[in-house]
């Protein structure tokens, strides 16, 4: 059973940065498709962005590019979301997401299989 733990999350001031790290567990994390959705009060889940198991395709949502990078690091079973000059839209619990045997990148929720339970992200104005 995949598990996955985010952590990074914070308060920050409209402008700031933060980096999100999700460590993953399980044996199929070099396997995996895996993606960041975020959830703000009230909405619907978000896709932000998502990364192939090489790591050669990446895909943001509009309102996150060139501000947000994902990345991640095989051979720590770890995936980040590095955050700049952040929005107070940007507020909400990010979650991050796996999808074993794929090398495609996912965008939509019921895509992925695995689920953390997510760090709380909040930009101040």
């Amino acid at each position: 059973q995949e598990q996955l733990a985010e952590s990074g999350g914070g308060l920050v001031q409209a402008g700031g940065s933060l980096r999100l790290s999700c460590a993953a567990s399980g044996r199929s994390f070099r396997r995996s498709s895996l993606g960041w959705f975020r959830q703000a009060p009230g909405k619907e889940r978000e896709f932000v962005a998502a990364i192939s198991e090489s790591g050669a395709t990446v895909k943001y949502t509009d309102s996150v590019k060139g501000r947000f990078t994902i990345s991640r690091d095989n051979a720590q079973n770890m995936v980040y979301l590095q955050m700049s000059n952040l929005r107070p839209e940007d507020t909400g619990l990010y979650i991050c997401a796996q999808r074993p045997w794929g090398n495609v990148v996912h965008t939509v929720a019921n895509e992925y299989d695995f689920w953390g339970q997510g760090t709380q992200v909040t930009v101040s104005s």
